[in-house]
């Protein structure tokens, strides 16, 4: 890319950083209370009116409360056993809550009550005062017998029938009134809100729970063969419901969606632990990472029929684990001093009849605790359903539960509509008792398609997008590049790279491309492949440094697999951090114009060309007439259950003004699972700033002719609602922060807008089994009954049901119209470089996504401590720099 001048012809200087601050002005980032004017969410200013207007349905359902004044008691509830342990195990409490209710119904006065499962109850009505400690008796309580441990002294009793006494306490804590739900539906902002919503949610749960169901916090999930389906490596997905309250701008409503969990395939370990290891048999597990695995899971024996949480595995295989077991005299009682050792596999063979097979030559599982172990040959378990998995997945394993759980619009609408036809939610006593009454039939709604935004491509020809779709048949780039100096790098042995090469320069020239034939061509030595990811891309690097007479223009690396492939964080990092060398990976299954189409809208982008423009681009409304810079944030976060890992800050922001599809990223680490952005300002000891936000206002400046800018639109991902005031007055505070540390007085006006996907709202034809179309807005009925936000799909979806983001518009001090937002927003969703069709968000949270997820993979967190001390703090790596060659360019297409 073309190096900016960082200097007008008046000699106009950069944004200068001001001197160093006193100590005051330069708070802890990760500390700093929050500014004490706090900024609220604004009130929704009108409704867009433009579009073609098209009737909808959509997954919510009608909710009616014909005693809005009931009044919900909440209270403390605490659960302890005969030795006064709290019992933590939710299906338990939910037990010992529902025998509590069933022995004591008249001293609670016959009153209903909600469990969350943990330590609250909810009631329609007050319970006696003068109750609130009850025992509780249940019968065949944690059973267990006689399975062989290391101190078998036959003392064992038979507890299958055992009875177990628990103490079950209840304390008011606070009135809850529903009246709050009324209240929020008329533009109030009453205080008891949140709390209400969670009642009735929490009613759900419960009805869920007596089931039998697998919950997972709105979302619940039947043990049905026909909600199941194998997506291999030993997970299965499993097809559930989610269903939530929410106060709408046309009343309270039941949002009811098909959901997707995973769990473990239920069925004997052993092919659980071959499936998951894709192993041959039992002679090819790898026993350490069994272990690992198995911890914690829950397990049926099929000697006894009973349950028991897998606590380990022992070292030694079961035909050589010994215990001492208690001999019998001849009379049937045990000789109190006499013992005999005897292993594992000898006790189930010998004194319990049991047939043993392979189990006897490899490790068994422990059920017991740490000093009392419990040994159980492996064949004889079975992993029970519905235990969730929440490891990531594989890309096979993605690849399948997306192609296995898709759902077209007809079949989705049916699904759920027969759902709460099934389930009578309105049944329940507490719902009833409220007078809560819900409809059967998927709300109607009005939407409005707006029109695709025209583009611009090579010699001013003009696209017209079709149903979000375009493509560049028969057509130059707008601005396409030039590759005079590159190389083809080929890690796969499948792929003919002289081939690839030729064929993509043939494309390219189509496109307005010229590639000239590349410098080299790279093959992996076969002798390398037995090395791991990181030397393989060392040695094909000292093959280019040994062959190229200077740094390339560009490499091509043809990576052995698609996706996910070992060598493409390292590979990305040697390129980008070390040696700023711009690089596109590929793995091609089959080599078409399209797809080379594809890898060159990136490729051109990556070197400073624009592959298509907005029509409009240069004469927004409120944009063009003044330096406007728009901003894409998202955090990334480590897979479930790892703690160690990092999350990885991404910000973007757009460049070149007064265009909008040209962006720069910048990227930092922060705390495992830390949402809030940390690194916006940092300033330090000498004077400077190595926050984000500085970065990406000098790269403005410095390519937008010298312009500050004083507007700046944020676009927010990955927030839930009980977030947004912390991205207002946490957030927005930095980069003001930011901004006014580089000398500047004159605070922008700054448009703060959340954009969401993760939410279970889906639009449907009313007329039409097909997707909605590109472009559908919705801003009524189904919308917050005080806050500014609306749906659209700016996509339209080709498989499955589309799924539409919803913007949360926080702040507006730009002040624009409905209609003018809306159009921008869907404008955004048609400059993303990296495709020819819209996105289903906009480009700036596409490309701070991508970016988080891409540099990410720079550094591996794999090699930190499994065990970090729980009174430390986690370290957070520094993330490599991108070489000074790479940091203008849009490295992350």
């Amino acid at each position: 890319m073309e190096k900016v001048n960082s200097e007008d012809d008046s000699g106009s200087p950069p944004l200068p950083p001001s001197p160093p601050q006193q100590d005051d002005t330069q708070p802890d980032v990760k500390t700093e209370q929050l500014n004490h004017h706090t900024r609220s969410i604004i009130n929704r200013p009108g409704f867009g009116s433009g579009g073609r207007h098209i009737p909808l349905l959509v997954n919510h359902f009608k909710v009616s409360i014909k005693n809005p004044y009931e009044i919900f008691y909440h209270y403390s509830v605490s659960i302890t056993s005969e030795d006064d342990r709290a019992i933590e195990n939710k299906v338990l409490g939910r037990k010992i809550l529902d025998k509590l209710y069933q022995t004591y119904s008249s001293e609670l006065s016959g009153k209903k009550f909600a469990y969350d499962g943990e330590k609250s109850l909810y009631s329609v009505g007050p319970l006696p005062q003068n109750q609130s400690e009850f025992m509780v008796v249940l019968e065949n309580s944690f059973a267990k017998r006689g399975t062989p441990s290391d101190d078998e002294t036959g003392k064992r009793s038979k507890l299958s029938f055992q009875e177990k006494t628990f103490k079950v306490e209840i304390k008011y804590a606070a009135k809850i009134p529903l009246n709050s739900v009324n209240l929020a539906l008329q533009g109030a902002e009453p205080e008891k809100l949140q709390d209400s919503l969670r009642v009735l949610d929490i009613i759900l749960r419960q009805q869920a729970a007596q089931r039998g169901c697998l919950l997972v916090k709105q979302s619940f999930f039947h043990d049905d063969s026909r909600n199941i389906t194998d997506i291999g490596g030993g997970v299965t997905g499993c097809c559930g419901f989610h269903s939530s309250f929410h106060p709408t701008h046309g009343g309270l409503s039941l949002n009811m969606d098909v959901s997707t969990t995973l769990i473990l395939t239920p069925g004997p370990v052993i092919d659980f632990l071959k499936s998951n290891q894709n192993a041959r048999d039992f002679r090819s597990i790898d026993w350490v990472k069994a272990k690992k695995m198995l911890k914690n899971l829950r397990i049926k024996t099929s000697h006894n029929n009973m349950e028991f949480k897998i606590t380990g595995m022992s070292e030694k295989p079961c035909n050589q684990l010994l215990f001492p077991l208690r001999v019998k005299k001849d009379d049937g009682t045990y000789d109190d001093d006499k013992t005999i050792n005897i292993t594992v596999l000898d006790y189930f063979t010998k004194h319990r009849k049991i047939e043993i097979t392979y189990s006897a030559y490899i490790p068994c599982i422990d059920v017991g605790k740490p000093k009392k172990p419990n040994y159980l040959p492996l064949e004889l378990c079975s992993l029970v359903s519905l235990q969730r998995y929440t490891k990531a997945l594989s890309t096979l394993q993605r690849a399948s539960l997306v192609e296995k759980s898709r759902q077209k619009p007809p079949e989705k609408m049916r699904v759920i509509t027969d759902a709460m036809k099934k389930y009578n939610y309105d049944d329940d006593p507490l719902l009833a008792s409220c007078g809560i009454t819900i409809e059967k039939q998927l709300a109607q709604v009005e939407g409005r398609v707006l029109d695709a935004p025209k583009l611009k491509v090579g010699n001013g020809e003009d696209i017209s997008p079709r149903n979000g779709r375009w493509n560049f048949n028969n057509k130059k780039l707008f601005t396409p590049i030039k590759i005079e100096k590159w190389v083809v790098v080929n890690f796969s042995a499948r792929c003919d790279a002289s081939y690839l090469s030729r064929e993509l320069i043939n494309c390219g020239r189509n496109k307005g491309i010229i590639i000239d034939r590349p410098f080299s061509l790279m093959e992996e030595d076969p002798q390398n492949r037995k090395f791991g990811p990181v030397i393989r891309v060392e040695k094909m690097f000292d093959q280019i440094l040994a062959k190229l007479p200077g740094a390339p223009q560009f490499l091509l690396c043809i990576l052995p697999e698609r996706k996910n492939s070992d060598l493409y964080g390292p590979w990305k990092k040697k390129c980008l951090s070390d040696y700023g060398v711009v690089t596109q990976c590929m793995c091609p299954v089959k080599i078409t114009d399209q797809y080379l189409t594809n890898v060159l809208l990136k490729i051109n982008s990556k070197l400073g060309g624009i592959n298509s423009l907005l029509a409009i681009e240069g004469c927004i409304p409120l944009i063009n007439d003044t330096p406007t810079m728009i901003m894409g944030m998202d955090v990334s976060h480590g897979s479930p259950g790892r703690s160690d890992i990092p999350s990885i800050a991404a910000v973007v922001g757009s460049r070149s003004w007064p265009l909008i599809s040209r962006y720069k990223a910048s990227v930092r680490a922060q705390s495992s699972k830390m949402e809030m952005i940390e690194g916006l300002f940092k300033p330090q000891a000498d004077g400077t700033d190595d926050g984000i936000m500085s970065e990406l206002l000098l790269e403005f400046y410095q390519t937008s002719n010298q312009r500050k800018p004083t507007q700046i639109i944020v676009f927010r991902d990955g927030v839930s609602e009980s977030q947004f005031s912390q991205v207002l007055n946490f957030e927005l505070d930095q980069m003001i922060k930011a901004y006014q540390y580089l000398g500047e007085v004159d605070v922008p006006k700054f448009t703060v807008i959340i954009a969401q996907k993760n939410h279970h709202t889906k639009l449907f034809q009313a007329n039409a089994p097909e997707n909605v179309p590109s472009g559908t807005v919705v801003d009524s009925k189904i919308v917050h009954p005080r806050n500014y936000d609306f749906y659209m799909c700016a996509q339209s979806g080709m498989i499955g049901t589309s799924r539409p983001a919803h913007y949360h518009v926080l702040l507006d001090e730009i002040g624009f119209s409905p209609d003018h937002l809306q159009n921008l927003i869907l404008s955004l969703s048609y400059v993303y470089q990296r495709s020819s069709s819209a996105t289903s968000i906009v480009a700036p949270v596409s490309y701070a996504h991508l970016a988080a997820q891409q540099v990410g993979q720079f550094i591996k967190f794999d090699d930190m401590a499994e065990s970090i001390s729980s009174v430390g703090s986690i370290p957070v790596p520094e993330l490599p720099k991108l070489h000074e060659d790479v940091q203008g360019s849009m490295f992350f297409c």
